[in-house]
């Protein structure tokens, strides 16, 4: 779970998500990426065609752990969860097996930094912003996120209704996330927020009554609450502005060759149905999120 930009978060909240689709609609279209991303033609993304790191294989990053419900038992190469699927059906679009994909950790502040890459994509729930599009690449957009705000539920913001009730809470995130940016931008808190290198410490601190709430993606909030805080509760999720939605990119290297192909398999796979599919699979609790006004 990590937590995304990550780019400025408006301060409407949702009013509805899209069920069919899980928590994210999939029709949206894609966002612009890269200073590489010309068109990619399907003759010149053959596999073999633009150069890997290894050849005849494609190297995916990720962080460790890799969290549920975008990776499943911390092991990203079985396939199971949203993101090892989208993975692995880019991988397939791009002409490689399941066998031909070898997965490599990187931290999730490594995968956006400047510098030279060791992975040809890497997909950690990273947002697509402007600021990170000056050091790396991205493809277009494989998901649209929510962030919401969980909290224990004796805690009286268990109650909130909105995000001026979440003002004096001691709130919680992830260094580097639009989790962090979401409280720092939307909910303006009136206590500086407690920030975490892993979302396992601010889970723990969580636990521990050491902060009021924490903000994360909604599909990971549904995966706390279920499987690893039970005695926390969702308090409700906030909305994108449409046009400005917040969505996460597959990174690439800054000018990587690969970067006009991974895009057209990520277009591909939202024009066809495929993301949509997984979305539904993996994410699907996120429809029932409670609505905070």
């Amino acid at each position: 779970m990590r937590l995304t930009a990550r780019s400025l978060l408006p301060a409407l909240f949702v009013i509805a998500l899209t069920a069919a689709t899980g928590c994210a609609p999939q029709e949206t279209s894609s966002t612009d990426t890269s200073s590489a991303g010309a068109s990619a033609s399907a003759s010149s993304c053959d596999k073999g065609g633009p150069a890997t790191q290894v050849k005849g294989k494609l190297t995916v990053g990720t962080d460790k752990p890799a969290y549920a419900p975008w990776f499943v038992d911390d092991d990203p190469a079985s396939g199971k969860g949203f993101e090892s699927a989208v993975a692995y059906s880019v991988a397939k679009a791009l002409g490689y097996e399941k066998d031909q994909v070898v997965w490599q950790t990187v931290p999730f502040n490594n995968a956006f930094a400047p510098g030279e890459k060791n992975f040809d994509f890497d997909i950690n729930q990273v947002s697509i912003s402007a600021e990170r599009k000056q050091a790396v690449d991205f493809s277009s957009g494989y998901y649209e996120v929510r962030q919401a705000v969980v909290a224990l539920k004796k805690s009286p913001y268990a109650k909130a209704t909105s995000g001026a009730d979440l003002k004096g809470a001691k709130l919680g995130a992830q260094v580097g996330t639009t989790s962090l940016d979401t409280i720092n931008e939307v909910i303006k808190p009136s206590q500086r927020p407690a920030v975490f290198q892993k979302n396992d410490f601010a889970k723990s601190a969580l636990r521990n009554g050491q902060v009021d709430a924490i903000v994360v993606d909604l599909p990971t909030a549904f995966y706390i609450t279920s499987a690893e805080v039970p005695d926390a509760r969702i308090v409700g999720q906030f909305a994108d502005a449409g046009s400005a939605a917040e969505q996460f990119g597959l990174v690439l290297d800054k000018g990587s060759a690969l970067t006009a192909c991974v895009t057209r398999a990520v277009d591909g796979l939202r024009e066809d149905g495929t993301l949509a599919a997984l979305e539904k699979q993996w994410l699907s609790d996120a429809v029932d999120a409670p609505v905070l006004k």
